[in-house]
């Protein structure tokens, strides 16, 4: 989208529209320009137009960094910190809720299934986000929100689908069975078939004058956003059910559950195994040799962990802190901090350094080249 044109004027709002307006703006002209509805060349191009306009108006803090700077939050030449969406959406479950632009597909979907004759499915289906959160987040739990596009019970009838005046009554054509039979003269005789009653798609009622704003299906594509609280020792992988904000059902039933897939960034230092972290600790070879305490940071904030390196420590040497890895899920124990020792051997000695390594190697009889060039001779000189 280019990064000049105005989001309002694509909507048809004005700058001061309430939120309501703006996703009813928003729902009306996607209704137009679908391209499931509109075949025009142009409509799908508009269509995507029109949806990362609502991306930025419909979200409080890239509408305000709109309003302030006049350019297109994440567009190219355009300056600021913008708040992004917590969610990774090529984790939704089978891809089938990319998008704003594929709940619509699903909203036209549905109806073009019904009208061919097939069962509607009145219950609202599960649906599946991604999250991504650090190992620090992980190990102290968190509150995140999600922003994610589903179908929403329609605010304008409360979900049921009936606009004013209207009422739920038994379909005509099928007597509230959701069937009907036909039958067909043949010269064997005649053959009875039973199929989906095309008038009320299988429910067995109908809708007098239906809401306007959902068409009677008690539901429309809308932008949800929802608190999720991350339990402290969350594992990557691990997911978490929210009931009933999965896709709303329709005229009332039940919606399905949100499915949240936790997903845990590498973290720099620590290195996750169950409950347990893994760590590098390098040392010097003086430490190794004869011991030492070397204080690290933990994986809480301004959590110190000491290290106790043992006298003689080797390279590749593993060293236990009981007590100081990831916290258990649901318990108050924590796993164990493994440091696993890298003995760091200088690569340049001053003279000093050299003359005591040189006398604790003949203090323990190793053969070592103790014999100096001319030209470091010339530098022990001038030191």
């Amino acid at each position: 989208m280019a990064a000049n044109k105005d989001l309002y004027e694509i909507l048809g709002v004005s700058r001061d529209a309430s939120e309501a307006e703006i996703k009813k703006a928003f729902r009306h002209k996607a209704r137009e320009l679908h391209p499931d509805v509109n075949k025009a060349p142009e409509a799908e191009d508009q269509f995507k137009e029109l949806n990362e306009a609502y991306d930025v108006l419909s979200d409080p803090q890239k509408k305000a960094a709109y309003d302030r700077f006049g350019t297109i939050p994440g567009a190219a030449g355009g300056g600021g910190p913008y708040g992004g969406v917590n969610i990774d959406f090529e984790d939704l479950f089978g891809g089938g809720f990319g998008g704003m632009g594929d709940i619509f597909s699903t909203f036209f979907g549905g109806a073009a299934a019904a009208g061919a004759g097939r069962a509607v499915r009145k219950d609202g289906r599960d649906m599946g986000v991604g999250i991504r959160i650090t190992l620090a987040e992980a190990a102290t739990g968190e509150k995140k929100e999600i922003v994610y596009d589903r179908l929403a019970p329609c605010s304008d009838c409360d979900g049921s689908g009936l606009g004013p005046d209207g009422k739920e009554v038994t379909c005509p054509e099928c007597d509230g069975r959701g069937r009907v039979v036909t039958v067909q003269h043949t010269f064997l005789g005649d053959m009875q078939s039973a199929t989906t009653c095309p008038n009320c798609h299988g429910t067995g009622t109908i809708i007098e004058n239906p809401c306007p704003e959902c068409e009677g299906q008690g539901r429309v594509p809308d932008r949800q956003r929802v608190s999720v609280e991350i339990p402290k020792g969350i594992r990557d992988g691990q997911q978490l059910r929210i009931h009933d904000f999965g896709e709303a059902g329709m005229q009332g039933a039940p919606a399905g559950d949100l499915i949240v897939t936790v997903r845990i960034a590498p973290d720099e230092f620590f290195e996750r195994d169950g409950d347990n972290l893994h760590c590098k600790l390098v040392v010097s070879m003086v430490q190794a040799a004869l011991g030492a305490e070397v204080e690290i940071d933990g994986i809480y904030e301004d959590e110190k962990v000491t290290i106790k390196v043992p006298e003689g420590c080797q390279n590749d040497q593993v060293v236990r802190c009981k007590g100081f890895g990831m916290p258990r899920l649901k318990s108050d124990a924590r796993g164990d901090l493994f440091a696993h020792i890298d003995v760091e051997i200088p690569k340049k000695l001053s003279k000093r350094e050299r003359e005591l390594l040189e006398e604790l190697a003949a203090e323990m009889g190793e053969n070592v080249n103790e014999g100096r060039s001319p030209l470091q001779k010339l530098r022990d000189i001038f030191e």
